[in-house]
């Protein structure tokens, strides 16, 4: 990586926008997260620590339609993007972000160590459909660092433009788990809402991780075999967080324009059944059998109907 980025020292004169870098292409993944994992020991993360100040730009990117159509076969979105010709489901753009992001995440100067980060949360706005077959600008910036009542969480926001205009917009969140001062600074316990409606029950297969790791690009060895997640703490392989959202919305529906908003609570052991549960209003959920909840979201109309 021959670019020069500023460092997370340099202040953006006057509080603008961070500095953008350009990308002939998007970035390989597995190196990425080959060195991520490789500093992640040297890692001090702290609310107050710096970060990059950097926009990543990847113009003029085009979607893989044979990876499009492996998406929405183990996401259960209808297939039809895949041609070229539909929009692409709610969250793919996330996917087409993905390598911009771990390229921000994996640097030196990203406090939050790579191993172990936990994506908390995610924002989307979703202003207009974004065709498969066009071509767009997707950008990704870390926007901020935060107290958690567990350590610290980055907040990343990746953007898409079709034709110039903005389409799409999300915000994801990410915890780095430490000891805090006082274990009870930044955000307060999760409390366990009332039970939706049940509307499905999934059995989720085994090769749910692979398949999606596949179709997505993220190969974290959490989601694909039961040997190298038990290297990090599980007792099986779990499956991504973006799965099981995009698992939901391929039922709910998004409508268009929207917001969606999803709270990543428990991760979901594969092979697994889970609950989804709907209430008719936008909220959507996913329980585990004995009633624990792996995530919770919902879908809201766009106030301004869908214009920037």
């Amino acid at each position: 990586m021959a670019d020069r980025y500023p460092s997370s020292t340099d202040p953006a004169p006057g509080g603008e926008a961070p500095a953008a870098v350009s990308l002939a292409s998007a970035p390989a993944l597995a190196p990425l997260l080959a060195r991520g994992a490789l500093r992640s020991p040297f890692k001090r993360p702290a609310p107050d620590a710096g970060f990059p100040r950097t926009r990543v730009v990847l113009p003029g990117l085009r979607v893989d339609l044979a990876r499009l159509a492996a998406y929405e076969r183990v996401c259960g979105f209808a297939p039809g993007a895949a041609d070229g010709e539909d929009a692409l489901p709610v969250t793919y753009p996330h996917v087409l972000g993905f390598p911009l992001a771990m390229r921000l995440m994996s640097r030196r100067d990203f406090p939050l160590p790579l191993l172990g980060l936990v994506h908390t949360s995610i924002e989307i706005t979703h202003r207009a459909a974004v065709p498969a077959g066009g071509a767009h600008e997707v950008a990704v910036h870390v926007e901020a660092l935060a107290p958690h009542r567990r350590g610290t969480e980055a907040t990343v926001v990746t953007e898409l433009r079709t034709g110039g205009a903005p389409v799409w917009e999300s915000r994801s969140t990410y915890l780095a788990r430490h000891r805090t001062a006082h274990g009870a600074n930044g955000t307060g316990p999760q409390r366990s809402p009332a039970p939706l409606p049940a509307v499905a029950e999934w059995r989720i297969g085994a090769d749910v991780g692979r398949r999606y790791g596949a179709a997505s690009g993220d190969r974290n060895p959490i989601h694909l075999h039961p040997f190298t997640a038990r290297l990090f703490g599980f007792p099986r392989a779990v499956a991504h967080g973006m799965w099981t959202v995009a698992r939901c919305l391929a039922a709910h529906g998004t409508g268009e324009p929207a917001t969606v908003r999803a709270e990543f609570r428990a991760p979901v052991l594969l092979p697994g059944t889970v609950g989804y549960g709907a209430d008719g209003t936008g909220r959507f959920e996913l329980r585990a059998p004995d009633g624990r909840l792996h995530l919770t979201g919902e879908v809201r109309p766009l106030a301004d109907g869908g214009n920037a």
